[in-house]
């Protein structure tokens, strides 16, 4: 009986040998299917992360050039207005300039008109906008405007030779340009 015994219990170890095995070998591959879902999940996040970044990048970089538009939008609006409201001052220093050259007794009229044109002249001058140089400078068509041409013994051909209107720059780009005679 004892080896009866024996042998019952050798098939029950045999059983569950078999059962620890069946049992190491499910668990096997549950733990291999779970480090495959896993490793795919790590993927797929990885991916997700990549494409979020890079979205985030392009925002990034979309935000910085619609700033600088607009900072650069806003500059060429601010420039803008300045150019036309010196436009429209211009004739006014002119006229000064006129009214002076129109007097022939340099009294205290005289004086004050200077005082004026002179003031508005400084205006200008701070904020970037002077008289151009032309009178006896070689003709350049951006900064000069050719009326009349004159033959002339004084000076080469191609040279300003009388200044008509006076032309002004903003910050050394021509603003308005001069009106001048130019010799032949």
């Amino acid at each position: 009986m004892a080896s009866d015994e024996i042998k019952k219990d050798i098939k029950d170890d045999n059983l569950d040998n078999e059962n620890i095995e069946e049992k190491t070998e499910t668990n096997e591959t549950e733990d291999s299917t779970k480090t495959a879902e896993k490793e795919k999940n790590e993927n797929t996040n990885d991916k997700e992360y990549d494409e979020l970044k890079d979205k985030f990048i392009r925002l990034q970089a979309d935000f910085t050039n619609f700033k600088r538009r607009t900072e650069e939008e806003k500059k060429n609006y601010i420039e803008l207005g300045v150019k036309k409201v010196v436009n429209n001052l211009l004739p006014v220093i002119d006229n000064f300039e006129r009214a002076m050259d129109s007097v022939e007794e340099k009294d205290k009229t005289y004086d004050g008109i200077k005082m004026i044109k002179d003031q508005l002249t400084e205006v200008l001058a701070k904020e970037g906008i002077v008289e151009m140089k032309a009178l006896g400078e070689e003709f350049d068509p951006t900064y000069h405007h050719a009326v009349l041409t004159e033959d002339s013994d004084e000076y080469d051909s191609g040279v300003v030779i009388e200044v008509l209107q006076k032309g002004y720059l903003i910050e050394d780009k021509t603003l308005r340009p001069a009106m001048v005679k130019v010799s032949q």
